[in-house]
């Protein structure tokens, strides 16, 4: 078969992905017609594993551009319930995420994985808090993203950390409105400039106290 000789593989291999391809609605086979692929607009693009196998794309930048409207349309609601509707154990988690944010900001030389660590749980954990289960999957998202996917962003380094504070800030006090605010806020910064990593670049990317604050997301 052709497409066994252009990537190597065996049939059985081919077959294996074909099926997985069609489970996951990106192939489909018809009697007669043979298999092909389903128009991009029919893909789900909230299945972890598609967004993994995004990376590497010639669109990468476009795609997370997406991904990134996609969180200002969402976030900041997720915020507001997280406000209203987070447990006293989420809420204790969540300060303790926020605690180690904090440390790992104020070091001399800023550890890029311990950020992304710790950034990556601080927001989930804004979505696992809202009490609404449809926000469930979307923090699962963000973590795939955070995974496969880096944006650092802010010139001055200055204002990032200040921006999550508020947010923790908000949730903690119990204030929707003012969580809203500020999550619209951290996502809308208008001194931030994003610039897409593919995760291969991130233990290469060096950055000093002066970028103490970068936000990758």
């Amino acid at each position: 078969m052709a497409l066994c000789e252009q990537f190597g593989i065996s049939r059985t291999a081919l077959r294996e992905a074909v099926k997985l391809l069609t489970s996951k609605g990106l192939l489909e086979s018809r009697p007669k017609v043979g298999t092909k692929v389903v128009d991009r607009a029919y893909w789900n693009f909230l299945d972890p594993q598609l967004i993994e196998w995004m990376d590497g794309l010639a669109d990468t930048d476009t795609f997370c551009g997406q991904f990134l409207g996609l969180r200002r349309a969402i976030e900041p609601e997720a915020c507001a319930l997280a406000a209203i509707h987070a447990t006293a154990e989420q809420r204790i988690e969540l300060s303790e995420t926020f605690q180690e944010m904090s440390e790992v900001a104020a070091a001399p030389e800023l550890d890029i994985v311990k950020w992304t660590d710790v950034d990556m749980r601080f927001h989930s954990l804004i979505f696992n808090a809202t009490g609404n289960d449809f926000y469930l999957p979307f923090g699962n998202i963000l973590t795939t993203m955070f995974v496969n996917f880096i944006v650092h962003s802010s010139e001055e380094g200055s204002t990032c950390i200040n921006e999550h504070r508020e947010i923790y800030e908000a949730i903690m006090a119990g204030n929707p409105d003012k969580a809203r605010q500020a999550s619209a806020n951290h996502l809308q910064a208008s001194n931030t400039v994003c610039r897409w990593l593919a995760k291969k670049d991130l233990m290469s990317y060096e950055i000093t106290k002066k970028h103490a604050s970068a936000c990758f997301f």
